[in-house]
């Protein structure tokens, strides 16, 4: 390494060590918000704009407007949810109930947001091809540009509420959703940095935080085949509700898949065979 690099270096850790220094009461992790910031830029003016944001709580990603989800990096805003590693539980769930990478799935994706869960799916079955469905026209936005350079994903207007939404999809193998699930009431509760941040749409449940689940429930026959696996992110202490509902639609539990926090985060349905 040349003494040029060397001088750059100990600049760009002291500009670090300075930002981590003004974000050390605002934040729970200064020095890494910080190597964020100057990875993203030097400029004096635009690093000040970021590091007076994340004072008022605003996350990261947002400021930088991407973050990284499975082995991808994909842009964000303030009309998606942040990516978190706690959805990355839906991925390895279908990767364990479909271990062939080469198989020719059909993915559908249920209130896509960023693309995060079908893009990834796609970025490891190199043969498979996936909707993503979302209601927010802004959403689908930084989805379809998420997925510019994956001819293989198809990103679509649904509302999952108005009848006939499934109209035109056809059947898939694999179904995968993080829909909101957030009780009405809870969210107040919530984390400044999500219930300031992410759209609220994308975390309100609805009074019992079900609402999601009963509308795609509903209508869950006419997207699915015999085969089909079902990968649902849910909330903690969920499980038993929404097993309750699926049941009703003639959908079995096949795994209750925990997050990194040992939480049980993804539930696994099929339709249950044929008596």
């Amino acid at each position: 390494m040349t003494s040029c690099q060397n001088w750059l270096l100990l600049k760009m850790d002291n500009i670090v060590y300075k930002i981590a220094e003004k974000l050390k009461k605002s934040s729970d992790t200064p020095f890494l918000d910080a190597r964020y910031f100057v990875a993203e830029t030097t400029d004096e003016i635009l690093l000040n704009n970021f590091i007076a944001r994340r004072q008022q709580g605003e996350p990261v990603a947002k400021i930088i407007g991407h973050k990284g989800f499975w082995s991808l990096e994909l842009k964000v805003s303030s009309d998606t949810l942040d990516p978190r590693p706690d959805s990355e539980t839906i991925i390895d769930a279908v990767l364990h109930y479909f271990p062939d990478r080469k198989q020719k799935l059909r993915i559908l994706d249920m209130g896509t947001g960023s693309g995060c869960l079908l893009l990834a799916l796609l970025s490891e079955y190199t043969n498979a091809e996936g909707i993503g469905i979302d209601f927010s026209k802004k959403a689908l936005k930084i989805a379809k540009e998420n997925g510019k350079q994956c001819k293989r994903a198809i990103f679509m207007e649904k509302d999952w509420t108005t009848k006939d939404w499934f109209k035109d999809l056809g059947t898939f193998d694999v179904v995968v959703s993080n829909p909101p699930y957030i009780p009405t009431q809870d969210i107040i509760g919530l984390d400044k940095e999500v219930r300031l941040y992410d759209p609220y749409v994308a975390l309100d449940g609805g009074e019992d935080g079900l609402e999601a689940y009963r509308a795609i429930f509903k209508n869950i026959s006419y997207i699915s085949q015999p085969n089909t696996f079902f990968f649902f992110e849910i909330g903690k202490g969920q499980e038993n509700d929404v097993i309750n509902l699926a049941h009703q639609v003639n959908l079995e539990i096949v795994e209750q898949k925990l997050d990194l926090g040992n939480i049980i985060r993804c539930l696994v349905f099929k339709k249950k065979a044929a008596k």
